[in-house]
């Protein structure tokens, strides 16, 4: 009875260990361990104007894009050793917790809460509200204090724009397309929302006017794994970022994909 068992117990085991063999947990790579592969696996967006979008080759273009390319040149020495891997919003954090890819590099704000689940570079980008208009009237945020502005419901952008503009009469949207419809009914004045969501809407709609304002500020950073094991890839992102805007590449980057 006991061998039956044993022999039993042992058939579970090797199925289990079989299993596992099949769906390893996967464990993110150090900076040693990107060196030994040769390859730099960053997860971005590709359905945000100008940080990162699809171009009509089929190509992936944008801020971040140049960012991934040229941190896989620094580490690696090759601007074309890098995979893109493109992402949803609700994965960017995930995808790096999971060793799915080395670093994130997609649009991902810096704060306190996301930093208790991974770690963050210096920021690369000072994102943060902005506005653009189709009315002809309106240049400064002076001209602002009494007109319609749509708003992305329950975004943190209606607690700026009330702070900013206390007058204003804000209207709660569900998506940018319902905003744009809007605005070209004229009703309403002005659109808020992210300066850099709001840069490719001006790509995408030259007649648009984005007001050179931020009136909030967050960062956006390369998100990478928590562990003292990441030490050195932490180091030799924040070193690469702090060179790129030492030299006045990054400047040169942002004004090029025109974020204020």
């Amino acid at each position: 009875m006991l061998k039956a068992l044993t022999k039993k117990l042992v058939l579970i085991l090797t199925i289990g260990v079989f299993l596992n063999l099949g769906n390893p947990r996967l464990i993110a790579a150090t900076l040693e361990e990107i060196k030994e592969r040769g390859k730099l696996i960053v997860a971005v967006k590709d359905n945000s104007r100008p940080l990162g979008f699809i171009d009509p080759e089929n190509q992936l273009q944008g801020l971040e894009i140049d960012l991934a390319k040229q941190l896989a040149n620094d580490i690696l020495g090759d601007p074309q050793a890098v995979i893109l891997q493109p992402v949803r919003n609700q994965d960017r954090l995930q995808k790096v917790i999971d060793g799915e890819v080395d670093i994130a590099i997609a649009r991902v704000t810096i704060n306190p809460s996301r930093g208790r689940l991974v770690n963050f570079s210096s920021y690369y980008y000072l994102d943060g509200t902005g506005i653009v208009t189709n009315h002809p009237t309106i240049r400064a945020v002076d001209h602002l204090s009494r007109v319609k502005i749509a708003v992305l419901n329950r975004s943190s952008t209606i607690a700026v724009i009330r702070a900013e503009l206390p007058q204003a009469e804000l209207i709660g949207v569900d998506s940018y397309q319902e905003a744009l419809t809007l605005l070209e009914a004229e009703q309403v004045q002005a659109f808020a929302a992210d300066n850099s969501i709001l840069a490719g809407w001006v790509q995408q709609y030259p007649h648009y006017y984005q007001l050179p304002i931020r009136l909030s500020g967050e960062g956006l950073g390369v998100v990478m794994p928590k562990g003292l094991q990441y030490a050195s890839l932490r180091s030799r992102v924040n070193q690469a970022i702090g060179h790129w805007k030492a030299s006045g590449w990054l400047a040169k980057r942002l004004e090029y994909w025109g974020l204020p």
